[in-house]
């Protein structure tokens, strides 16, 4: 049964999300840059699960680091705290992958050509230097409002 997941707002500087993020090989080099929020991810029984990212981009965002931590993996976490950091965010959302793309797909982002990706997103220091130029960008898919 999957307990409720309660978002708590970190420090880019926070060790413990640096040190979850450098165990899933993802980046660390911006995290500290303004702009951007983290959150820790914690079950209704206080465990820290994971944690995920959100960067400002003019009217839209970049959904990074998450992250669920190895002893909670395979238990739909992923998909729970990518929803409850998403929820309310208004604007596109968009994230690059170069190993979580199905994984992401499932939840409802689809790939999407770099040309469709708006400047604003492309210029994040997470497209334009630190992500591979052969990371999948994804953008949500959301019905029209």
């Amino acid at each position: 049964m999957l307990s409720a997941i309660t978002l708590h707002e970190v420090a880019g500087s926070d060790a413990r999300l640096r040190d979850a993020l450098r165990a899933a090989d993802l980046p660390t080099d911006d995290i500290e840059d303004d702009d951007r929020a983290f959150f820790e991810a914690v079950s209704g029984d206080g465990q820290t699960i994971g944690y995920a990212g959100l960067e400002r981009c003019a009217a839209d965002y970049l959904l990074r680091s998450v992250v669920v931590l190895p002893e909670h993996r395979g238990h739909g976490f992923g998909r729970a705290i990518v929803e409850a950091t998403l929820r309310g965010v208004g604007g596109d959302v968009f994230l690059a992958t170069t190993s979580a793309a199905p994984f992401f797909s499932i939840i409802g982002f689809s790939e999407v050509p770099r040309a469709e990706v708006p400047a604003a997103v492309l210029a994040t220091r997470q497209l334009s230097s630190i992500c591979p130029s052969s990371a999948t960008i994804m953008k949500l898919n959301r019905p029209p409002t």
